[in-house]
């Protein structure tokens, strides 16, 4: 699955619906955004469109004890390789990323997270460990929690951190 920076644009040709649901690259514009996917309709000749939401992820993972050099080179790639993620913090023996993911809806957003560690295990060399929590929440949501002073704060500094 290729992805692109966010508020790139969508290439020529659109997307599937399957595609459009659970690609960020494909139509991200500023965080909390909606945004229309526009997709071939399977039949109708026409074009269907599918309202697309921004979801705040939380991923947690842990595992056995790995090098704090190597869980922070891997997760820098991860990081590289997926270019949304917003920040990520790490330990000998877990991690916690966080990002913003476009997608349909909730079912779809969470499926996207649950695929991100496994899909870049090989190519970002992850330590093999399993993802233990996961949080979706919808943009409003997030705001909100911000708002009342408790939840995920935001995420700053950006970037890779030791707990």
């Amino acid at each position: 699955m290729r992805r692109g920076r966010p508020g790139a644009l969508p290439r020529a040709g659109g997307t599937s619906p399957a595609t459009a649901a659970g690609s960020s690259a494909q139509a991200r514009g500023a965080v909390g955004e909606t945004r229309a996917l526009t997709s071939v309709a399977g039949g109708g000749g026409g074009d269907a469109v599918e309202v697309s939401r921004l979801w705040h992820i939380t991923l947690s993972v842990s595992g056995a004890e790995a090098p704090l050099a190597e869980v922070r080179r891997a997760l820098e790639q991860l990081a590289h390789d997926h270019p949304f993620l917003l920040t990520s913090r790490y330990a000998r023996d877990h991690a916690e990323i966080r990002y913003w993911e476009e997608a349909r809806d909730l079912h779809d957003a969470a499926a996207v997270a649950l695929r991100l560690w496994g899909e870049h295990r090989s190519t970002a060399r992850l330590p093999p460990w399993e993802i233990v929590g996961l949080e979706v929440i919808d943009r409003e949501t997030y705001h909100q929690r911000i708002a009342e002073g408790y939840g995920p704060l935001p995420a700053t500094p950006v970037g890779v951190h030791p707990f």
